[in-house]
């Protein structure tokens, strides 16, 4: 008896199943990626075959030792400095990456910034802008320097980082938990518009996962953390980029606008 595709074609073709999520040929961007969960995306994207442009504003020495991991595992790609805020610093970034590497194919926006937790009325409205910058502004920023090389071929990938914040309305956090909402609506709306081009949009929700800038969180804080989650253990940063690197494959090529949440249960919606 043989196997048989829903549309009556035989589904023994080479690959038709195929879960290898390989990136061959293609060029991504991972901004804020010298450390934490943007190191182990650009490693995860870089082990799929693509070539990545790993990317950071400062820190050189923890940058270039990022790099010199992940040119050593056997990827291809390189590092590149610049404040992705900053509209001048994205536009040579791109450039360099296109004349180094080729055009952008799979943006990742991961960079941040410090995300003090405070009551409402200690903030000072140049954080929230702070924020808004960080979670909005290059978002918006990088997509426009990317997508019309994306629309030119037909396909595209864009990952935004988000948050299981926005989720549980974490406080005091007004104005991280304000920016990364404003950023799920951006994403929601950018894959509408950008999937008859061929291009996707999706976002990727870590939980609290810790990594170098935890580094001074309580065990308080921790423990109560940890004992929320159903899974009963700490997310890894690999957890993230197993993710990201679905999302930036060809099998998620008809998923677009959605979130998934890497919080081993936490917020099961």
């Amino acid at each position: 008896m043989s196997l048989a595709s829903s549309n009556g074609h035989p589904a023994a073709a080479a690959g038709l199943f195929s879960t290898s999520h390989r990136l061959d040929g293609r060029v991504a961007l991972v901004t804020g990626s010298s450390k934490g969960l943007g190191k182990a995306i650009a490693g995860a994207l870089g082990a799929a075959g693509a070539k990545v442009a790993l990317n950071y504003c400062h820190g050189q020495a923890a940058a270039e030792s990022a790099f010199e991991e992940f040119s050593s595992a056997g990827y291809h790609g390189m590092l590149a400095r610049a404040d992705v805020t900053n509209p001048q610093d994205i536009q040579r970034l791109c450039d360099e990456i296109q004349s180094t590497l080729g055009p952008v194919d799979v943006l990742v926006c991961n960079a941040t910034c410090d995300q003090p937790q405070k009551p409402l009325e200690e903030y000072e409205w140049d954080f929230f802008q702070t924020m808004l910058d960080f979670f909005v502004k290059s978002p918006v920023l990088l997509a426009q320097a990317c997508v019309p090389h994306m629309k030119a071929q037909g396909w595209g990938r864009i990952i935004n980082i988000t948050s299981e914040v926005f989720q549980l309305g974490t406080s005091p956090f007004t104005a991280y938990v304000a920016a990364k909402g404003a950023q799920v609506g951006l994403s929601r709306s950018l894959a509408k518009e950008l999937a008859p081009s061929g291009i996707t949009v999706n976002m990727v929700a870590p939980g609290w996962v810790p990594v170098e800038r935890h580094a001074h969180d309580s065990a308080a804080q921790k423990a109560a953390y940890l004992a929320q989650i159903p899974a009963g253990r700490w997310g890894t940063p690999a957890d993230i980029a197993a993710a990201v690197a679905y999302f930036a494959s060809e099998q998620a090529g008809f998923v677009t606008g959605q979130t998934l949440t890497v919080n081993g249960g936490l917020t099961v919606m």
